[in-house]
């Protein structure tokens, strides 16, 4: 297991439109690093999740900080190794350049949780995207009482761990009362026609209860569906974002 943050000096952030841009940077990075394609691209890859800190302005991504994050033993030692110089990508359907090269990378340690059982309160720093088991197709949670989060969230961390897992997870109940709306619509790419493509995900303050391991686990391999492309990474709720 392994966390890293990329951090531009002070006053320097890199743009983007479509999430994919960003995703497809950190893979050259990956790549670079030493992981193979396999490894980290594709319904097989290991697990990695992400989260771009900055803003938005006019439709356009700021990003000062990348955090990146991975369970995996045979990716942590990569993710030690990634060079910011290699977090770069061109694209020029859509002239659009993400270039990280000007960035520090600084481990991140894990949380300090108790040895058996323990509580973390935690933000969601990219959002967290669930399917509505209410929704025929492949549609998205759009409200944290849509969906049973802590059923949902165990079980794709089991898929990850291939055990089981017994998170208790729960959103601050003042947030959800004080904010009805609790989805985030994030673009992903253009399609083949030149449509942007959406995801909806949930943005709002947690409360995860379990067993050191688990809440170790959900830590680094960031929860929901669609980690490996800028979404469920975590951080500690009173650490704020940051930088």
């Amino acid at each position: 297991m392994f966390r890293v943050r990329l951090r531009l000096p002070n006053g320097h952030r890199a743009g983007y439109r479509y999430l994919d841009l960003v995703h497809d940077a950190l893979v050259n990075g990956w790549i670079a690093a030493g992981a193979t394609p396999e490894q980290v691209i594709g319904s097989g890859a290991e697990p990695w999740n992400f989260a771009t800190l900055g803003f938005h302005r006019r439709h356009e991504g700021q990003v000062h900080t990348l955090l990146v994050s991975t369970s995996s033993p045979a990716l942590a030692p990569i993710l030690a190794r990634l060079e910011p110089a290699k977090v770069r990508y061109a694209r020029a359907s859509t002239a659009e350049l993400f270039d990280f090269g000007a960035a520090q990378s600084c481990p991140e340690p894990p949380p300090i949780i108790p040895s058996d059982q323990g509580m973390l309160g935690v933000l969601m720093l990219s959002p967290l995207v669930l399917r509505d088991p209410n929704q025929p197709g492949k549609r998205w949670c759009s409200h944290f009482g849509s969906v049973d989060l802590s059923s949902a969230i165990n079980s794709r961390l089991g898929r990850i761990a291939q055990r089981p897992v017994a998170l208790r997870v729960q959103p601050d109940s003042l947030y959800v009362r004080a904010n009805p709306q609790h989805s985030v619509l994030v673009s992903t790419k253009l399609d083949r026609n030149g449509r942007t493509v959406f995801v909806i995900g949930l943005q709002g303050p947690l409360v995860l209860a379990g067993c050191r391991e688990d809440l170790l686990l959900a830590w680094y391999a960031g929860l929901g569906e669609k980690t490996r492309n800028g979404f469920g990474c975590i951080g500690l709720a009173e650490q704020g974002v940051g930088r």
